[in-house]
């Protein structure tokens, strides 16, 4: 079986190759414009790079060619794509830390960095000293031209002024009594510092962590320190009970002394008047003598028998062998009975005796 195959005419290949031409035309014209698509594509993105947001508590340092230009604040902001433009964003309402002698880790101990803690006090001591710094950006632009690592200059001036602070101080100082002046003093040559460098850093903080003698002599000085201490405990301890025992004896000294005034004033004014009332007499008795001398028998007789309980006996109860008196004011408990006045005795018989007997 044959097939029959027929040759394309000279006409046929001439409207074949117009047809080719005219669609080789067609699809450099459309790829042309997609080139121009891409490229205005391109150009919208790289300007859109533009736009960045701005944080509350941040701020964005944009610098045109390297060279500062303008701060922008929270929100939605833009800067010309680089490489024209570029922005820092600053944190300036976080409070940072700085850490001088440790690190902290993420377990509850921190590491030790012996070639920041080591330091030599005034007496040629070495103590093992470990400082924190609180600060935060007070001036972002400064802080991002200023220097070139402004939290390492933080650091390393941080550690000058802990250096000199110590060095100015005996090792007993700086562990015991003068920590907070460690601290201040720090502070304020570490503020100095900063101002002078003019880095845009505020130092809010300074504490001291830790300051201790070295590892290897660490137990001997705890000793000593317990020692100071115990020292203090005791001074005032003594201190206190001064202050208890001094006030109550100047007051027992004083209650003595107005006791003792009273009783000088009391037997003189007894005195002076003992000596008025003899005077008082003796003129009375150079006046009347008997009289006064009467007088005074009566009273001496008035002060003697005043408190002298009078018992009345019957001449039969003394000749009897009765008892002479029952003592009726004590079996009652009331007063002594009154004194009786004397009746005259009848003729031919005998008065009762009249006793006085005095309280023994």
């Amino acid at each position: 079986m044959s097939v029959n195959r027929e040759r394309p005419t000279h006409s046929d290949l001439e409207q074949f190759e117009r047809y080719a031409g005219g669609f080789t035309r067609w699809a450099e014209r459309q790829r042309g414009g997609l080139y121009i698509l891409i490229a205005v594509i391109a150009l919208l993105l790289w300007f859109a790079s533009g736009i960045y947001i701005v944080q509350p508590g941040e701020e964005g340092v944009v610098q045109t060619f390297g060279r500062f230009s303008r701060v922008t604040t929270s929100g939605l902001n833009y800067h010309l794509p680089r490489p024209i433009q570029r922005v820092t964003i600053v944190d300036v309402a976080s409070i940072r830390r700085a850490e001088i002698g440790f690190r902290s880790t993420d377990s509850d101990r921190s590491q030790e960095v012996l070639s920041e803690a080591l330091m030599l006090t005034r007496d040629e001591n070495i103590v093992q000293v470990g400082l924190l710094v609180q600060y935060r950006i007070a001036d972002s632009p400064r802080f991002v031209f200023q220097v070139q690592d402004p939290e390492m200059v933080l650091r390393t001036s941080a550690e000058v002024g802990l250096r000199s602070t110590v060095g100015k101080m005996t090792i007993d100082a700086v562990i015991t009594e003068e920590r907070a002046r460690v601290q201040e003093e720090t502070r304020i040559f570490l503020a100095q510092l900063m101002e002078d460098y003019d880095v845009g850093i505020q130092v809010t903080d300074v504490r001291l962590q830790v300051a201790d003698p070295p590892e290897a002599v660490r137990d001997a000085f705890q000793e000593v320190v317990r020692a100071l201490a115990d020292k203090e405990r005791l001074i005032n301890e003594a201190q206190a009970y001064q202050n208890n025992i001094v006030p109550r004896a100047r007051g027992e000294k004083q209650r003595l002394i107005e006791g003792a005034t009273a009783f000088k004033e009391e037997r003189t004014l007894l005195a002076t008047g003992d000596a008025e009332r003899f005077t008082a007499v003796l003129d009375a008795y150079r006046v009347a003598p008997d009289v006064t001398r009467e007088r005074m028998h009566i009273e001496a007789l008035e002060s003697i028998l005043r408190n002298v309980q009078l018992t009345l006996l019957d001449d039969k109860a003394i000749s009897g062998q009765v008892l002479p008196f029952l003592p009726l004011s004590d079996l009652s408990g009331g007063p002594a009975p009154a004194r009786p006045e004397p009746q005259p005795a009848a003729p031919g018989s005998t008065a009762p005796a009249v006793e006085n007997q005095g309280d023994e």
